[in-house]
């Protein structure tokens, strides 16, 4: 019998696999299939981006659904791609520029365009390579790029419709300002970090009476220029003599209104606050509120404005310093006191963001957000876990009006030109107007910014199968089914994308959105480049393989939470892997040579013994776990059940109970574990194809039952594995009895060589048939002499005892016994057996936990309570009786 190599490595096979999956065309979707189709839209990585552990989690979640799938039946589609990445690409070449002496503007925009090109196709393939180092099974013939050419037809056709629909506009409005950058970003490009900070506690004077003062307290001193209001809640008490009244602005004495207004935090520093209407997002809704105007003193550049004396051009850093002294020296200051706070920097260049008023293009989205509520309150988009939902429809409840522009090159440029001569605006989605349509003028410019990343992104999951064209694969592939991301861009991205879609298409992009939480150090940080804790993932699989990383990003995983990594995981993963492939090694050496696959359906069902029932049923709940958790999304879950089973329950138990029938003389009983142990093997190895699909792989090729490849393989159902539940109780007391039988011996440092006769007695009838039934299992893996099996308590003297579940066993070691120690030991079990009922009662009367907690789990601590409750009693008659032979 051909069998695997002798020793597990991953390296000799891994590249191998994958080269042959993608040259067979094994990832290839057929939108011709008459199979119920199931997609998935890949979160596009920056095309020239670097495989991070976050890449590696998101990745290796969306392969398990996919190859899942896939042998469920269904016509599986994953669509890969990447993204552009404005800024970031742009960041890079222009650094690259500098390297050289050169900047953007010594090459011009059409040269500079040239060269992000040229660093797109140089480094744009590193992320795809990455990526299939992971295994992951997406259908690279449809790979897309937010620069195609269809894609961007689909970007220039939504902002025209948009335009048209006078959803589209260009205004004065805050943006988050990179002064580095040169350029308006997103939210999501902005990270709060926490800074020590102060808040400045500062006077201002009223008009009529200079001797009286409202104080506010401010994180911002450079921008008390900018003030056009103090503003104080309409329902707060203290200042409602205030209201109405003008007082005069520090340093340039401007006068300007007190005002009431609902947005003030009465607990924030004094309660009334200076209102900045060209500097803040939320001052800009209140001076639009009170008609209050605008005031930009702060440039692009983070300077002052002209107009402001010796503070026009100061740096904001050096101006804060500067107006701090002053405000001190003529009597505005009152305190100080030092924050901690958080500050928003830019993600790329890590520059201080500066909120201002800028001249930008807008969606309005007070109408366009609705399809985003829609699609939730209707279950038409389901969020996984279901918490997110109150976080989704707040975002959607507080939505400002979204900045479409970016005062950059590369990307897609505003298709909007400006007649120089009459100033029509002239929006074309078809390329540029040869004259403007209001006066004739050929004298035309086009807008010199490109459009936010995310408004192309928004359209991912129907432009990338074609839209806005009637394909074939939008038909049969959209709407797509699942969305696997990190929950940190639940608003920027896939809120985007669900109000893009059913305005666009009138249908919700996906029907779930599996949220997946941060991959952490060991210790629990963020890992970062700041503190050095990264991990590259394609060391990883250097060392250890990618289904070893695969496993351990997914082990213990639950929906929306952080997982932490460490490499001690990641060993207990490939110990796994090593586990499984020496196991099948013992299993394929078991064959007979030359024999070809053995099918359980061949055999009469009287023919199988204990073990093999237990097996097999146990094989049957585990099908069922493990398709229940992964249709709800508990992938850890599958994960555990998959590796308690193979490890313990294949592995530990039922090889090493094969052996005396696989060594024995007689050839049916051979036969029998045989074709359960193929059996088992096949359906393991397929049941964990979707999370370690190369080793998987692998062992398919060598089995005598893997046929073609396992990728392709039907996935097992657990109607097609028997069930015996009365077999598959016998069997977990005869393990349970033997572990604690082992146990007790080791603690005595009785030797394996030495027998023992083993007493038991049970109540139960049928109890007492099984452990019957199964007395050799005790004489093979217990180091037992004689069993008996007893209706009657005997109440042995010089025996130790152990309490189990239905049963009571002793275990006649005359001379060997310390009863002082046994007394200990009784007293120490006795304890645990309270203290773990007390925990479990404490999480069963926990609300929160039965109420949110997955059902198994739940019913896996009531269980435990149970047994600890029967065990109770037992053990306190035997530490009586243990004390009383003292």
């Amino acid at each position: 019998m051909k069998n695997l190599d002798k020793h597990y490595d991953p390296s000799s096979f891994e590249d191998r696999i994958y080269q042959a999956w993608e040259k067979d065309g094994d990832f290839v979707a057929d939108v011709h299939s008459d199979k119920t189709p199931y997609t998935i839209a890949m979160p596009p990585p920056n095309v020239t981006g670097k495989l991070h552990m976050g890449h590696a989690m998101v990745s290796t979640l969306q392969d398990i659904m996919i190859r899942w799938k896939r042998m469920k039946g269904f016509e599986a589609l994953w669509i890969p791609g990447t993204d552009h990445a404005s800024i970031s690409t742009e960041a890079k070449v222009v650094a690259h520029l500098a390297e050289q002496r050169l900047s953007k503007k010594d090459l011009g925009r059409e040269k500079f365009l040239e060269a992000c090109w040229d660093w797109t196709e140089e480094y744009g393939g590193n992320i795809r390579s990455q990526l299939r180092k992971m295994g992951v099974s997406c259908d690279w013939t449809r790979e897309r790029f937010t620069l195609d050419e269809g894609l961007s037809k689909a970007v220039y056709k939504v902002f025209g419709d948009l335009y048209k629909e006078g959803k589209i506009y260009r205004g004065n409005r805050i943006v988050n300002w990179c002064p580095s950058c040169g350029t308006a970003i997103s939210d999501a490009e902005v990270d709060h970090e926490d800074d020590h900070g102060h808040l400045w506690y500062v006077k201002y004077p009223l008009k009529d009476q200079p001797d009286q003062t409202l104080m506010i307290a401010t994180t911002r001193p450079e921008t008390i220029l900018g003030d056009l209001a103090l503003a104080v809640h309409p329902e707060d008490d203290r200042f409602k003599d205030f209201v109405g009244k003008t007082v005069l602005v520090p340093l340039v004495n401007r006068e300007i209104p007190v005002i009431a207004d609902d947005y003030v935090d009465r607990e924030f520093g004094t309660g009334a606050l200076k209102i900045t209407p060209s500097h803040d997002p939320n001052d800009f809704e209140v001076g639009r509120r009170h008609d209050l105007g605008q005031c930009k003193v702060i440039t692009e550049k983070a300077t002052i404005a002209e107009g402001y004396g010796k503070y026009s051009g100061m740096d904001r850093q050096e101006a804060r310093k500067a107006m701090v002294a002053d405000l001190e020296a003529q009597g505005y200051l009152d305190h100080v006191e030092e924050i901690e706070h958080a500050v928003g920097h830019c993600e790329r260049c890590g520059t201080v963001i500066e909120p201002l008023l800028s001249k930008q293009w807008f969606v309005a989205m007070d109408e366009y957000i609705q399809g985003a509520r829609e699609a939730l309150e209707k279950g038409e988009v389901k969020l996984v876990p279901d918490r997110f939902n109150k976080i989704y429809m707040n975002w959607v409840d507080s939505i400002r009006d979204w900045t479409i522009s970016r005062q950059l090159w590369w990307g897609h440029r505003i298709p909007v030109w400006y007649c120089q001569d009459c100033g029509e605006i002239i929006v074309s989605t078809e390329g540029a107007p040869d004259a403007c349509p209001a006066c004739g003028s050929d004298k035309l410019d086009q807008d010199p910014d490109t459009l936010d990343t995310w408004f192309s992104s928004a359209l991912w999951p129907f432009s990338t199968l074609g839209w806005p064209e009637e394909t074939e694969d939008l038909d049969k592939f959209y709407p797509t089914d699942t969305l696997i991301t990190g929950y940190d861009i639940l608003f920027f991205w896939v809120i985007r994308m669900v109000f893009s879609a059913k305005h666009f298409t009138g249908k919700s992009p996906f029907s779930h959105v599996y949220f997946n939480g941060l991959v952490r150090d060991e210790q629990g940080r963020k890992m970062s480049k700041s503190l050095g804790n990264g991990i590259d993932p394609l060391d990883v699989i250097s060392q250890y393989g990618a289904d070893a990383l695969r496993f351990t990003l997914v082990t213990g995983n639950t929906p929306g939470n952080d997982t932490r990594y460490s490499e001690a995981k990641v060993e207990a993963s490939r110990n796994f892997a090593n586990k499984l492939w020496n196991a099948t090694r013992f299993v394929l050496m078991s064959l007979d040579e030359g024999e070809g696959s053995l099918h359980l359906s061949d055999l009469d069902t009287d023919r199988l013994e204990v073990e093999d029932r237990w097996i097999l049923s146990t094989l049957h709940d585990l099908l069922e776990e493990v398709d229940r958790n992964l249709s709800k999304f508990e992938i850890g879950l599958a994960a555990g059940a998959l590796y308690d089973f193979i490890w313990f329950t294949f592995c530990d138990w039922y090889i090493e109970m094969s052996k005396p029938r696989l060594y024995g003389e007689d050839p049916a009983r051979k036969e029998v574990v045989q074709t359960v142990l193929q059996t088992v093997l096949s359906a393991i190895v397929r049941l964990l194809h979707p999370f370690m699909p190369f080793i998987t792989e692998e062992i398919w090729a060598y089995l005598p039952s893997g046929q073609g490849k396992i990728i392709h393989a039907p996935y097992p159902e657990a109607a097609d594995y028997p069930s015996f539940p009365k077999e598959e109780e016998a069997v977990k007391l005869t393990i349970d009895a033997i572990v604690a039988i082992r146990n007790e011996r080791q603690s005595r440092n009785v030797p394996p060589k030495k027998k023992a006769d083993l007493v038991f007695y049970a109540q139960d009838p049928e109890v007492r048939e099984l452990l019957e039934g199964l007395a050799y299992e005790f004489r093979n893996l217990a180091s037992a002499d004689g069993v008996s099996v007893l209706d009657r308590d005997p109440n042995m003297e010089d025996a130790v005892v152990i309490v189990r579940d239905k049963v009571k066993i002793y275990i006649p070691l005359a001379g060997l016994i310390d009863y002082r120690e046994e007394v200990d030991k009784l007293t120490k079990d006795l304890e645990n057996a309270q203290s773990e009922l007390a925990k479990a009662e404490k999480k069963l009367a926990n609300d929160n936990f039965t109420g949110k907690a997955p059902e198994a789990v739940v019913q896996k601590e009531r269980d435990k309570a149970d047994r600890y409750r029967a065990m109770i009693p037992e053990l306190e008659k035997a530490l009586d009786d243990a004390k009383s032979k003292l």
